[in-house]
């Protein structure tokens, strides 16, 4: 019988750890691990192999279980705006009104479309990360090497990975030769990982096993040869995918808001008509199928059927508006839920700097020099410290000398793509000093480099033997500042002769640059006969001449730094999040303004928060901007931590070890240009430019688009209770309705399609990025927006009912005065519309004219259709319409004017209410 995929999980990962309690394999040392797998340096069997595959599974990630299309789609209807629009759709069925019914039902579908197309950003964050493994992989089995599908790897496999390999599995390390890995999708470092066989510590994160290789992580450098000590689900990025799948989404604000706003209208509906039943019955003694007309009528003009669709228009219509901005939106709710963001979790590489390595500064013993320009592109100056000009390599021998090493003692180059954009072939940490030559202009003309001992992670630098352009030959190193110290016995003096070494100024100089967040590098030399053809290591164990330091940092992108300022203006606080080292990470923030410049900050580190309970973290997470080496699990605790105080978390990433923790939160913001595929699916927008100022923009965006839906859900309302109003009203005293059922469906569909759609194009009200995030808490209607709704829609329906009692009273037929209390509806509309595009301010003042030409444009077209309405036959046949004259239309626009003063009036009344 074969073993059902959970039986193969829990083999698999008692087959790479035999017992809970053992030491991971990272701890253990290489024959402890062969024994624990049951494997030899020479690998396993075929038999072997074969039956070790049956019982662990497929080295793949497995596919999750997904619900039928059908009955995902069918799920979007789950909504109680949709109950509402569908109980218009039965209401408009139950007329007989079938084209009513046809176009309501079509904005249902239309919206559940909408949400089918856009969902399973999970599924396929999934797909995205399946994706990061390795096709083919290099295996030892009966004694022999051969390539085979990475798919019938098996822990016990013994493998081999050279540079540009894709790791076909989780691997314990046996041998190592300048093996460096590629780990940002991992660890979101930006340097390659040094690895070797020695054990490291049991709580050692993910960013410090550097005895071990992690499936779908790249070989940048070196050999390395190990045994596969996990495979499929049980690797570290199997570990992330199910964190994924497992993590639950969260709705946004606005969902949350118009949820309880379509149940407290439906169950105000429903009370109101059954009320208006009751006393239509007991007091007035209508007939029942009046009541039911009644009743119908009531329910169709309470009814916001246009409501869902004028929200996700205005969404629709943001999401136009922020690609122009370089933020493409994946998911429409993600565009208003960005504008109520409190807190932005930040990845440190990539997001918040430019995952390019600039050397910063130069230390020699003849002085300090500073380095000008970012990343890899060979503009800007190197100057010495005080000085405005240029350093003249012919002047400072001393600055000449050491960045001839680094430049002759180096395997990268620095080119330029098609678009003109500066890159590195090689390693980063080579390409910044490679990049700081050709800033100081150094020639390497006439130079050849004639033998080399390649950087290793147990010594820790690397050398080279070089012919110089007067013939002469030197040995240059370049390390660890340690490692040549101690193999230093003199430094480079002021006029070039060796003089005694200051180790201890060294050492400070050391820990002066790493206090700053900087990677030190050092530069050493010594003279070569003229007869010296190759160099071995112990050739460079001693007798070397320092020459100094260069402190190389992944440099803050300079608009993120504005980005954050503005950030904080808006009362949105930032917080690091990255793997990362903790005295890195501070000095990035102090930077880049998330940490005050002038504090003593410390960073939670991943080991601290393992500590800690959630409990712990609940606590101290709000005060704590940044935080290193940090794990997925750790960033899924911090997102959960700041939503249990109610913040609205935006996190951006570019790794696949951010795609949990994007999931999470209420708004993923994954890179576009360097964010892994698994990122970008698993995040509702992807920033096109990877520019973290765009996060600022689109935050301003969305507080745009907010106050826009909110401005047409006030407009909106007092349609509907206007309208349910005048019915009301109309059975309390015993009238006949001046509105019928399909007039009012008519007064509905014509606003909605021009005058609620017109502020949606409102342009962003002055000092709207100066006050702070709305609460989450904060309803769509506040109370000074739901007193203005009422007091528009007694306005409105009073007058409404108003001008068909006056017509009436005049003589004019039924059809006259319900189509002046029709026009009346519409006039009054557009009164208010004017008064709903400054909601917190007087729109008695000639701005209310200009700034949105499509106000013009949805007041021009809805007359037309209401003059269609008013005078064509056939609209007085289907809407039971009828020509009006002069002087309705005068009677109509003299009091459409007056609601607009008393609206006005009404908004300085409700301005003292407290927000």
């Amino acid at each position: 019988m074969a073993p059902s995929p959970a039986d193969r999980t829990a083999s698999q990962t008692l087959t790479a750890d035999p017992a809970p309690d053992d030491p991971r394999p990272y701890a253990r040392t290489p024959d402890e691990v062969l024994a624990a797998l049951g494997s030899t340096p020479d690998g396993l069997g075929t038999d072997d192999a074969a039956r070790r595959l049956d019982e662990a599974g497929p080295n793949r990630l497995p596919t999750a279980a997904r619900t039928p299309a059908l009955l995902r789609f069918l799920g979007h209807f789950d909504d109680v705006l949709i109950y509402i629009l569908l109980a218009a759709a039965v209401l408009k069925a139950f007329l007989g009104d079938w084209v009513d019914f046809t176009v309501i039902l079509v904005v249902a579908v239309a919206n559940a479309v909408v949400g089918f197309v856009q969902e399973g950003q999970a599924e396929r964050a999934l797909d995205g990360i399946r994706t990061m493994l390795s096709l083919e992989a290099t295996v030892r089995r009966d004694g022999r090497w051969g390539d085979v599908d990475a798919a019938t790897l098996v822990p016990g496999d013994v493998v081999r990975v050279r540079g540009g390999d894709k790791v076909p599995a989780d691997v314990r390390l046996l041998e190592a030769t300048h093996l460096q890995v590629d780990e940002s999708a991992l660890t979101g470092e930006s340097v390659p990982a040094v690895k070797d066989v020695a054990a490291v510590g049991e709580d050692a994160g993910v960013g410090d096993r550097s005895s071990m290789l992690f499936s779908g992580t790249i070989v940048s450098a070196g050999t390395g040869l190990g045994v596969v000590t996990s495979t499929g689900a049980g690797t570290e990025i199997g570990r992330i995918q199910a964190l994924i799948a497992e993590v639950d989404h969260l709705d946004t604000p606005l969902k949350r808001q118009l949820g309880r706003l379509g149940t407290l209208l439906s169950r105000g509906i429903l009370l109101m008509a059954a009320a208006m039943l009751v006393i239509g019955r007991v007091v007035h003694d209508f007939d029942t199928p009046d009541l039911i007309s009644a009743a119908i009528g009531f329910a169709v003009a309470a009814v916001p059927e246009g409501l869902p669709a004028l929200v996700t228009i205005t969404l629709a219509l943001g999401v136009q508006q922020m690609a122009r901005r370089h933020a493409i939106t994946r998911k429409l709710p993600a565009v208003e839920a960005l504008g109520s963001v409190t807190t932005i979790c930040s990845d440190k590489t990539g997001t918040l700097t430019k995952n390019e390595m600039t050397a910063r500064t130069v230390v020699t013993a003849g002085g300090t020099y500073g380095v000008e320009g970012l990343g890899y592109d060979p503009q800007g100056r190197v100057t010495p410290e005080g000085a405005d000009a240029p350093a003249d390599l012919a002047a400072h021998g001393d600055l000449h000398a050491l960045l001839l090493a680094a430049a002759l003692c180096n395997d990268a180059q620095v080119v330029t793509d098609e678009d003109g954009r500066w890159r590195v072939v090689g390693q980063p940490t080579e390409g910044a000093l490679r990049t700081l030559a050709r800033k100081a202009a150094v020639d390497l003309t006439g130079t050849a480099r004639l033998a080399t001992v390649p950087f290793d992670s147990a010594h820790k630098f690397s050398a080279t033997l070089d012919t110089l352009a007067d013939g002469t030959r030197q040995v240059h190193v370049v390390g660890a500042p340690d490692r040549l110290l101690d193999r230093s016995t003199a430094q480079r003096g002021p006029d070039g002769a060796p003089v005694p070494l200051d180790q201890e100024h060294w050492e400070r100089a050391v820990d002066e640059l790493g206090a700053r967040g900087l990677r030190v590098l050092a530069a050493a030399r010594r003279p070569a006969a003229a007869g010296d053809d190759a160099l071995e290591i112990d050739d460079v164990d001693t007798g070397l001449v320092f020459l100094g330091l260069v402190g190389i940092v992944d440099p803050p992108r300079p608009e993120a730094v504005a980005a954050i300022a503005e950030c904080h203006r808006a009362g949105i606080a930032v917080k690091m999040i990255t793997g990362d080292h903790a005295g890195t990470a501070v000095a990035i923030a102090r930077e880049l303004g998330i940490v005050p410049a002038g504090e003593q900050v410390q960073a939670l580190t991943g080991p601290e928060l393992e500590a800690m309970s959630q409990e712990d973290l609940r606590r101290c997470v709000r005060e704590v901007d940044v935080y290193a080496r940090t794990s997925p699990e750790h960033k899924i605790r911090i997102v959960r931590a700041l939503q249990s105080h109610r913040e609205v978390v935006a996190m951006t990433g570019d790794g696949v070890n951010d795609a949990p923790a994007l999931t999470r939160a209420d708004i993923g913001i994954a890179m576009g240009i360097k964010g892994t595929e698994a990122t970008k699916e698993a995040a509702e927008i992807v920033l096109a430019d990877d520019n973290f100022a765009t996060i600022e923009r689109a935050v301003e965006e969305g507080r745009r688009i907010y106050d826009n839906i909110r401005k047409s859900v006030v407009f909106l309302l007092p349609t509907n209770g206007a309208q349910s109003l005048v019915i009301l009203v109309a059975v309390l005293l015993g009238l006949t309705l001046p509105l019928s059922p399909v007039q009012i469906l008519w007064v509905n569909l014509v606003t909605a399609v021009t005058l609620s759609l017109a502020l949606a194009y409102e342009p962003a009200e002055p000092g709207i990025m100066d006050r702070p995030p709305r609460s989450p808490r904060e309803p769509v209607l506040s109370r000074r927006a739901l007193a203005l709704v009422v007091w528009a829609s007694l306005l409105i329906g009073g007058t409404t009912l108003a001008v068909y009692l006056v017509e009436k009273d005049l003589g004019a037929s039924d059809g006259v005065a319900q189509t002046s209390a029709v026009t009346m509806l519409v006039l009054g509309q557009i009164a208010f519309l004017f008064s709903c595009r400054f909601l917190h301010r007087s729109s008695l003042t000639p701005r209310v004219l200009v700034g949105n030409r499509v106000v013009w444009v949805a007041v021009g077209s809805l007359l037309v259709l209401q003059l269609v309405f008013t005078y064509a036959p056939f609209m007085n046949d289907w809407f039971e319409s009828a020509p009006i004259g002069l002087r309705d239309w005068g009677l109509t626009a003299a009091v459409a004017v007056g609601v607009l003063l008393l609206v006005e009036a009404g908004k300085a009344v409700t301005r003292r209410i407290p927000a």
